[in-house]
């Protein structure tokens, strides 16, 4: 890649570092930026700012919040027998499109993958354990995560870790196809997903 001043290499490096984006699809993004209205980008830039200095994470179930705590978790019509993990907090927003589930979340901020050095201590496992010790309410715990191979090993380990505690154990019904992501699944498929979850425990 030839030079570039400055404001354009140091940006392309940063779109470089989103998933999926390479050098090549950096560059045409900021060169796309740079044929725009300034105050376009003016906006932009202030929408990044508040991202950071503005959302934070929720104390109790770990997903994004402006608030000191999310309007999920402060909702008391939401059922706060049941609690579905998830493994991203965008999962969320998948399954409340549903419109078949008005129960609790904790998100794991991931699945177990020892070879990349996501252990246990990596995810928020600690944490779900601690809630569902210190919330005797809860009767089921859902584990809505996407049907990959990774995956599985991470729903073995919860069930596993999990069943001392005689909390009822479910998980997605196998609607959705093995490789699939909760994020691209059609509003149906995963709402039959939930209504058909299978007993673990």
């Amino acid at each position: 890649m030839r030079r570039f001043p400055e404001p354009i290499t140091n940006l392309v490096a940063a779109f470089a570092r989103l998933p999926g984006v390479g050098p090549k699809t950096a560059l045409r993004y900021v060169f796309y930026l740079l044929q725009q209205p300034k105050a376009d980008l003016e906006v932009m830039a202030r929408a990044l700012i508040q991202l950071g200095e503005r959302i934070q994470s929720c104390p109790r179930c770990f997903t994004y919040t402006e608030a000191q705590m999310c309007e999920i978790c402060l909702d008391p019509k939401r059922d706060s027998k049941i609690l579905c993990v998830v493994e991203e907090a965008r999962d969320i927003s998948t399954i409340e499109s549903t419109g078949d589930y008005n129960g609790l979340y904790h998100v794991m901020g991931g699945s177990l993958n020892p070879i990349e050095g996501i252990t246990q201590d990596v995810i928020r496992f600690r944490e779900l354990k601690a809630r569902i010790e210190t919330e005797p309410h809860i009767e089921e715990i859902i584990l809505a995560f996407s049907p990959t191979t990774q995956v599985e090993t991470t729903i073995l380990f919860l069930q596993k870790q999990l069943s001392p505690l005689g909390r009822t154990i479910t998980r997605l019904a196998r609607g959705l196809p093995m490789g699939a992501t909760l994020e691209f699944a059609d509003e149906v498929t995963l709402g039959d997903a939930l209504k058909g979850r299978k007993r673990l425990l």
